[in-house]
């Protein structure tokens, strides 16, 4: 299975900005789109962004929108969730899937592709 590796996470103090990467091999990265999700423990993975393969089509979900941002650069196979104005319940792992297939963006049974994930969490 493609593997795509999540990188960036850390311990951040409430207010303040961090931005995770997500790279991912050329047969996942240039033919899918993909997207960030994440899961605090005892919930259910909870889907952030997505990114069309192109760049073209963004979208996020509602907890998240005007506080982070996703982008790609498709020289590095690598795409980008910059997040702003974190808060103690933006604590979670955060993953990257990759090889989506179709249908709602955040059903994280249409990624073929997850990585270890990286931890984030909000704290003073």
């Amino acid at each position: 299975q493609a593997q795509v590796v999540e990188s960036g996470g850390g311990l951040v103090q409430p207010g303040g900005s961090l931005t995770l990467s997500c790279t991912a091999p050329d047969i996942v990265f240039k033919t899918y789109g993909m997207g960030w999700f994440r899961q605090d423990s005892g919930k259910e993975r909870e889907g952030l962004s997505w990114v069309s393969a192109d760049g073209g089509t963004k979208f996020y979900a509602d907890s998240v929108k005007g506080r982070f941002t996703i982008s790609r650069d498709n020289a590095k196979n690598t795409i980008y969730l910059q997040m702003t104005t974190l808060k103690p319940d933006d604590t979670a792992m955060y993953y990257c899937g990759g090889g989506f297939s179709g249908g709602r963006w955040n059903d994280v049974r249409r990624y073929k592709s997850w990585g270890q994930g990286t931890q984030v969490t909000v704290s003073s």
